[in-house]
């Protein structure tokens, strides 16, 4: 067999399919007139804008193959059937629980019945104001009695966020956080807990921290939760502390005890605005990395041990 050459100048008995680009521009940067961006995007995309960042083809049109495939696996003709077949009163309960997630009716009720289907669960949730879609889940089993998670909020911090007209897009954005009183926590929940010692406890809490006469000081604004309850909601609110105000945490807290907590809709509000990321439970135990490994996750195991376990989780309660 012959030799060719590779890459590097070595004999080969093969060319490697890397080496057939050798002649391919490489472009760092492009300045696209405005009056051209339409045209431009119309056929083209930017993809793995960090690392490897490229130019790909935007695949606008597809072929009647391609669309024949979408349409056999996508769940949307069989859940807007569903859908169809809602009473208006239905329609009417499941708009209130999309604008509880900011939602519309039917693409609360799209979210909910796909990852009811994916999960092989048969017919429609009822909606509620209580929680949707996934929820947070706390959970612990022998031998572990404990689990603390902890969500931090320093004056300053990054979060991932969609990027506005940009499909599947996501940017980094710094968020400013000036803590001032009066702070409010509340949270939707759900137990089935057992005691393992007469001290046991379950809550959700704010801890803030000040400083007085030169002392920090640390201020617990605590929820207790019942160790059995269907869902329901709770809130709690402080407007003062001693000394200046520092920051804050949030916590939840189950001290020896064993079963399931679930939760959603959690929120601490201040300045006007809920400051909790993830309120909707979407993914509380979620990690960043790449591009976004700056993100603090949304909530980090303070006390855990084997047996012990934090999720976002759909459940058909």
């Amino acid at each position: 067999m012959e030799k060719k050459r590779g890459c590097r100048g070595e004999k080969i008995d093969f060319v490697p399919p890397a080496c057939y680009n050798l002649n391919m521009a490489k472009v760092s940067y492009i300045d696209i007139d405005i009056g051209l961006q339409g045209l431009y995007f119309s056929g083209l995309k930017q993809t793995d804008r960090f690392f490897n960042s490229r130019v790909s083809l935007n695949r606008t049109i597809l072929s009647r193959k391609n669309i024949k495939g979408l349409t056999a696996r996508s769940l949307l003709p069989q859940i807007k059937t569903e859908w169809n077949f809602l009473e208006p009163a239905e329609r009417i309960a499941w708009q209130a629980a999309g604008a509880e997630m900011g939602l519309t009716g039917y693409r609360a009720f799209v979210k909910d019945e796909t990852l009811r289907i994916k999960a092989g669960l048969p017919g429609v949730v009822t909606p509620t104001l209580l929680h949707q879609s996934k929820v947070g889940n706390l959970h612990i089993e022998a031998p572990a009695d404990r689990l603390k998670i902890v969500q931090l909020h320093p004056r300053s911090y990054w979060v991932s966020r969609p990027v506005s007209g940009k499909k599947g897009m996501r940017e980094l954005v710094e968020v400013i956080e000036d803590f001032s009183l009066p702070l409010t926590i509340s949270l939707n929940y759900s137990s089935n807990l057992v005691a393992t010692a007469p001290d046991a406890y379950a809550k959700y809490f704010a801890r803030i921290w000040s400083s007085y006469q030169g002392v920090d000081r640390y201020t617990d604004l605590e929820i207790p939760l019942d160790f059995v309850s269907d869902w329901k909601t709770d809130a709690l609110g402080i407007s003062e502390v001693i000394g200046h105000i520092v920051g804050y945490d949030l916590r939840i807290e189950l001290h020896h005890l064993r079963g399931d907590l679930y939760f959603d809709n959690i929120k601490a509000i201040h300045s006007g605005q809920n400051w909790v990321r993830d309120t909707f439970c979407n993914d509380i135990n979620q990690a960043f990395t790449k591009a976004f490994f700056q993100v603090p996750k949304h909530w980090v195991a303070d006390v855990i041990s084997e047996g012990a376990d934090f999720e976002s989780i759909y459940k058909d309660f």
